[in-house]
């Protein structure tokens, strides 16, 4: 419930104010733009006359270095202009007058007259140097300014306008570009307001001399179109070269009805920009695009902030109430999956209507709720399987609870294998409880058998069952032991020690306390074995056998007898003390017996 609640309102702090997941959700969202885009192709009636790298170099012997004399923009504009073209749109700065060069600005503006349709670039200053600018009212005509109705008459406004151009010809709009707070670009200006004066961009003012609708809104998002260099394009000096042909090569009319933008992609003069479509790509195909959205209509729209609030809500609530109500965290898992997918290929398809849908952000919440919930359920499964394995160590073998715990199963239920059978029974338990009372007798024992499974389970041996007074164990299963012999009777050695201190405990009037070991090493089936309602892990089979029957010849011979297939399994472990053969109920042949002891030390 915390959990829940928690990311509720990490949720709306993250989508109403922080947006610290923006980055991540433009980068989603720009891929997705960037693939529609390379299904479609821009507005023909858009050519770029490009200042390329072939310009710069062709153009070197006839214009010089660049910046070319403007009379060759002015021959340009008067070759363009004799095809009717709607508009010449220069994305270069004529912002500085030529000093060096005044009779080529002079041509170049005589090349404008009687041209009605080129358009010339401004930038919008910073905001902090308007006091430096000019008086809003004076240049608000020159400019193509709109007054609004909180126009401040009396502002200045600084702007950096086309000064190498005659104010006559000044059809200007700005080209400043905007970017996201990651750097990138992904709208084109329209109007900028400037003490409630509007300041149209490049685009918006040709599109409103051309007629086109231009929103009434501070910026359009870009749909973009085609991948960079889409736009159709002509290299200014193949163009400039045809103009000055004494017979052109060219069609004569091929800009005819265009509109045409005149900039550079030229290496050297960097006018490139970050965009979703590209790292660098060109200032003037930005400027084509966002004409190109106008002409056309189309431009992108972005969904409004309650969309991402409300469908994080949603899923974040459905995961809360999921996991309270105990729903496996894997079947959880898959739903959320599918949701995922379904946003992303929704908002794929939003793309394409020009529709920005932000569902990363929701999703990584969702995902993010998701993990600490399946954490937490994760911790307090763990918790409780091992409170689970404590406490059925207590009454089941340890090895078979880890393996049914692990598996959930035993992985070799039922199978025939190399054990070490061990039975150990009290010798004097009807005197010892006859003064005794139920609760005293029943106390004793467990004090006994406590300390003597503690053996058992620390030699690596496996608690059978208890039969009575008698403790039945083996080696060799479930685990594998290689040394299963030798570890019985270690464990049988141990035993003996631990019986010397609890009879300690006893006192000098249960002296008589005692116990019978005996130990064989053979051939069992071992493996759950019982009925559907209770099963019990146990060996059966002859080995089993013979090791009880050992562990009652024990009386008055010693405390721990072993057969010789246990000391011939043990080696040299242990020094044996032979005591002969004995016949055992239901076996023709005698078993020859011996007593372990540790070597160096006397025999239990």
């Amino acid at each position: 419930m915390r959990i829940g609640a928690l990311f509720l309102t990490l949720a709306i702090v993250e989508l109403s104010w922080l947006h610290a997941l923006s980055p991540l959700e433009h980068r989603l969202s720009d891929w997705f733009v960037r693939q529609q885009a390379q299904s479609l192709k821009p507005d023909a009636d858009i050519v770029i006359v490009d200042i390329d790298d072939s310009s710069l170099a062709r153009m070197q012997e006839s214009a010089g270095s660049w910046p070319w004399p403007r009379s060759v923009h002015g021959e340009m504009v008067r070759g363009i202009a004799r095809q009717h073209p709607k508009a010449i749109v220069f994305d270069i700065l004529f912002s500085e007058r030529d000093e060096f060069r005044p009779d080529s600005d002079r041509e170049f503006n005589r090349s404008l007259q009687g041209v009605s349709n080129v358009y010339f670039p401004m930038v919008r200053r910073d905001a902090e140097m308007d006091r430096q600018g000019a008086p809003a009212s004076q240049v608000a005509d020159l400019l193509g300014l709109q007054r609004t109705d909180h126009a401040d008459e009396d502002a200045h406004i600084a702007i950096l306008p086309p000064l190498a151009v005659d104010p006559a010809h000044w059809r200007t709009g700005t080209i400043n570009f905007v970017q996201d707070s990651d750097g990138v670009g992904r709208r084109y200006q329209l109007y900028n307001d400037a003490h409630g004066w509007l300041i149209p961009s490049l685009p918006a003012r040709v599109a409103k001399d051309l007629g086109y609708a231009v929103p009434q809104q501070p910026d359009l998002i870009l749909a973009w179109r085609g991948a960079p260099g889409s736009f159709q394009h002509v290299s200014y000096a193949d163009l400039y070269e045809d103009f000055n042909r004494e017979h052109p090569q060219r069609a004569a009319d091929e800009l005819k009805g265009k509109i045409v933008i005149i900039g550079t992609a030229a290496t050297g003069l960097h006018d490139v920009r970050v965009t979703p479509m590209a790292s660098l790509y060109p200032g003037m195909e930005i400027l084509a695009t966002a004409i190109d959205d106008l002409k056309n209509g189309r431009m992108m729209r972005q969904a409004d902030e309650g969309f991402a609030v409300g469908i994080s809500l949603l899923m974040l609530g459905l995961l809360s109430i999921a996991f309270m109500r105990g729903v496996n965290a894997l079947k959880v898992g898959l739903v959320l999956l599918a949701v995922t997918l379904l946003l992303l290929l929704g908002s794929y398809w939003a793309v394409a209507q020009l529709l920005l849908l932000p569902v990363l952000s929701p999703l990584l919440l969702a995902w993010s709720c998701y993990f600490v919930f399946a954490l937490q359920e994760y911790l307090r499964e763990r918790k409780s399987r091992e409170q689970a394995v404590q406490m059925f160590s207590r009454f089941v073998n340890p090895h078979v609870v880890q393996e049914l715990v692990a598996h959930g199963g035993l992985s070799r239920a039922g199978e025939s294998r190399q054990i070490t059978i061990l039975f150990s029974d009290i010798r004097g338990f009807t005197t010892l409880s006859e003064k005794r009372t139920p609760q005293q007798v029943v106390d004793l024992l467990n004090r006994y058998f406590t300390l003597q499974v503690e053996v058992v389970f620390r030699h690596g041996g496996s608690l059978d069952k208890f039969i009575g007074d008698c403790i039945m164990a083996f080696w060799g299963a479930p685990l594998d032991d290689p040394d299963h012999a030798r570890h019985a009777v270690e464990a049988a050695l141990e035993m003996g020690r631990v019986l010397q201190r609890f009879k300690h405990e006893l006192g000098e009037e249960d002296a008589a306390f005692d116990v019978g070991i005996g130990i064989h090493t053979g051939p069992a089936v071992v493996g759950l074995i019982g009925s559907d309602q209770r099963r019990e892990y146990t060996a059966i089979g002859d080995t089993v056998n013979l090791g009880s029957r050992i562990e009652g010849l024990t009386k008055g011979v010693s405390r721990i007898l072993v057969s010789r297939e246990t000391k011939d399994a043990c080696g040299d472990a242990f020094e044996f003390k032979s005591f002969g053969s004995f016949k055992v109920k239901g076996r023709e042949q005698e078993v020859e017996l011996f007593a372990p002891v540790e070597k160096g030390g006397k025999q239990e």
